[in-house]
């Protein structure tokens, strides 16, 4: 069975600290209990975290969804947000975890890519060096969260098309999101083979385009 690698990017710099991130870990759990219903998404979904403030870590391997046990994620009281830091692990991380095809085995699925933050790339000039760079991984889909009053959406909007907004930083907020997430990567599982193409289901009232 091919897999659908999907890499889930968390920024958990100052503001994200309390709620917010124990708000993030509530839709997590509520995502991966939802994909794990579905009999396919857990034949094929394997799913890596990466987190990023002042650090960058991979605190989720690509891992399949029967085998998952969601980590602990911490958060800093205050600090920069090294999304391009970020982006230059996930390119490493894409290199070594996805299997691309071969004349003798079909690779993996195109992964797909979705990415949170509350603020703004501190070291913007890796960022902007990084945003080729992830292109060329060829990505099905990338989604981009800017969440909360403070977070920007135009560094976002040069990575991706599909640019959204969370106004609050709440559960309610998030676990919509994270549901929302669910039945994304439920629709690319279904349609990435046929299309290569992701086709986005229409996000909750909570989940604000960016046109």
């Amino acid at each position: 069975m091919r897999r659908l690698p999907v890499y889930i990017l968390i920024d958990t710099s100052g503001s994200m600290h309390g709620e917010p991130i124990e708000s993030v870990k509530v839709g997590l759990e509520a995502m991966i209990s939802s994909l794990r219903q579905d009999p396919y998404a857990l034949e094929t979904v394997n799913i890596s975290i990466i987190t990023f403030d002042r650090e960058v870590k991979q605190i989720l391997p690509l891992t399949p969804l029967d085998m998952l046990q969601l980590p602990e994620i911490t958060t800093p009281d205050s600090g920069p947000t090294h999304t391009g830091q970020a982006l230059k692990m996930l390119c490493e991380s894409v290199d070594r975890e996805v299997h691309l095809s071969t004349p003798d085995r079909k690779g993996d699925w195109m992964p797909l890519l979705f990415i949170m933050t509350d603020g703004k790339p501190s070291d913007i000039q890796l960022y902007n060096e990084m945003i080729p760079e992830v292109k060329k991984r060829h990505f099905a889909g990338i989604v981009a969260c800017a969440a909360g009053m403070k977070a920007k959406t135009e560094p976002l909007k040069q990575l991706t098309k599909d640019v959204f907004t969370l106004d609050t930083l709440d559960s309610t907020s998030f676990k919509k999101f994270f549901k929302w997430m669910s039945d994304t990567i439920g629709v690319g599982n279904r349609s990435i083979g046929a299309t290569d193409d992701l086709v986005l289901p229409p996000p909750p009232a909570e989940v604000n385009v960016v046109c």
